[in-house]
């Protein structure tokens, strides 16, 4: 990937979300940025100001002469800037109409309306961020929690950027010694060169899997946990929901099957961002609503990372307690005892033989009675073996850990070629594909097609 910069037409766009606000954001970035703003805008004269400096006027309809609002103008001249071109942000009033229409006057004075994520697709095509830094732009964004949020901006300041061209340097470093030891023969023995790539791809793999450890942790942190409370009715599943999400969000009433649709709402434990999905009980009925909510309650098990499977201790164990235990036995699951508050009915000798006893919170969710516990081990069920430090390195893209286990696997064959024996010219093909799949990682050997699909699922003006 080139680092020069590229003389693009100008783009322009509302950069902040629609709606009413205090301000709102008209971005411009390409060559033109600056004098196609100067034509709309009354005050100073914004090609004789310095860069990197704010200014008050206003944005004036150049054929009418009608004033269309009060602003403040930044002027941010390349190279030194998010596009590494020449970019201007009109700071207006919040608001549809006003901010519409200064894009508008924009769009007709030879600015051209941008593609969503063109903003950042140039800061990548001029050098400024590989891939990984760009695809952080958007994890931060979406981010639902701190520490969702700390990894993204770990990735947007180049450590997994870092990480990466270390591992491609240190394969292409071998390459070209195993490339010089096949020309000049007499200086080296194939032993040489074979125990060279071996110890390489052994090094490497090791890096990339313990990149790859962290995968499931930040794939959670980016896309959240889809976690299903489920229970028959009248356990306690809607007041879990209202307790995690801090609102009444759910009815809860002493009438079983008060839910008849699954309720979605994300909410933030302990850094994890769940996706909480509050299910209807889980019971034989008649009722035509009541059977489709139990049923959509079902798919939820089938489709949730965690299930929050609540049982109520003031009542004895059911045959429907019990088919939900052993249907959910093969996921990840915590079992909330519920009402502890109330007098035990229920045999937890019996519990115990379906269920491990460390899979077991009791609560009682009215006086919050387990509840810290609950939020430490969701935490700990999925967090409890990485590392919490602002530095870690952490992989949390689809297409960054499919990139990673397709490398690994080009190392594997490097390592199982030497092994079975095979010409060094044949394993240097497999030792070069694991330098490709890191390389599309950042960008660096990655096809125009990719390249186009990812920034168009940025959002518009970023």
């Amino acid at each position: 990937m080139s680092t020069s910069i590229t003389a693009y037409d100008t783009i322009a766009a509302i950069s902040t979300p629609p709606g009413e606000g205090a301000i709102s954001i008209v971005r411009l970035s390409g060559e033109t940025a600056v004098t196609t703003a100067n034509k709309v805008f009354k005050g100073k004269d914004l090609t004789k100001v310095k860069s990197h400096t704010i200014h008050y006027g206003h944005i004036v309809d150049p054929e009418s002469g009608d004033l269309i609002d009060e602003v403040m103008v930044s002027v941010m001249l390349a190279p030194k800037t998010f596009t590494r071109e020449d970019v201007v942000e009109i700071n207006c009033h919040g608001g549809i109409v006003a901010t519409n229409r200064i894009l508008q006057l924009l769009l007709g004075e030879g600015a051209r309306m941008a593609e969503p994520g063109e903003f950042t697709k140039r800061a990548f095509l001029n050098g400024r961020i590989d891939l990984t830094e760009a695809e952080s732009v958007m994890d931060l964004i979406r981010a639902k929690t701190d520490r969702a949020m700390q990894v993204a901006v770990n990735q947007l300041d180049g450590n997994l950027h870092t990480l990466i061209k270390r591992l491609r340097q240190e394969i292409l470093e071998v390459l070209a010694q195993v490339e010089v030891n096949i020309d000049y023969p007499e200086y080296d023995t194939d032993e040489m060169t074979t125990k060279m790539l071996l110890e390489k791809a052994q090094t490497v793999k090791k890096a990339i899997e313990q990149l790859l450890t962290t995968a499931s942790q930040g794939k959670v942190l980016r896309e959240g946990l889809a976690t299903a409370i489920v229970g028959r009715p009248n356990v306690g599943k809607s007041s879990l929901l209202n307790h995690m999400l801090h609102e009444d969000k759910a009815i809860v009433t002493d009438v079983a099957g008060t839910t008849r649709d699954v309720l979605e709402e994300y909410v933030n434990v302990r850094g994890v961002p769940l996706k909480l999905v509050d299910t209807a009980g889980i019971h034989d009925t008649t009722d035509k609503v009541e059977k489709i909510g139990v049923e959509r309650s079902r798919q939820a098990i089938t489709q949730a990372d965690l299930i929050l499977l609540v049982l109520d201790q003031s009542q004895p164990l059911t045959a429907e307690d019990r088919e939900l235990v052993a249907a959910t036995a093969d996921k990840k699951r915590i079992i909330v005892l519920n009402k502890q508050d109330l007098p035990k009915q229920l045999d937890t000798d019996a519990l115990y033989k379906l269920v491990k006893p460390n899979e077991v919170i009791k609560t009682a969710i009215p006086t919050s009675d387990g509840m810290d516990e609950l939020d430490e081990r969701i935490a700990k069920l999925f967090f409890g073996g990485i590392e919490n430090s602002q530095g870690t390195v952490m992989v949390s893209n689809a297409r960054q850990i499919g990139l990673l286990r397709q490398a690994s696997k080009s190392l594997d064959a490097v390592i199982a070629g030497i092994d079975a024996g095979m010409p060094i010219d044949l394993v240097q093909i497999d030792m070069t594909a694991a330098w490709d799949k890191l390389g599309e990682i950042t960008g660096e050997s990655a096809p125009d097609e990719l390249i186009t699909q990812l920034f168009s699922q940025f959002c518009l003006g970023k």
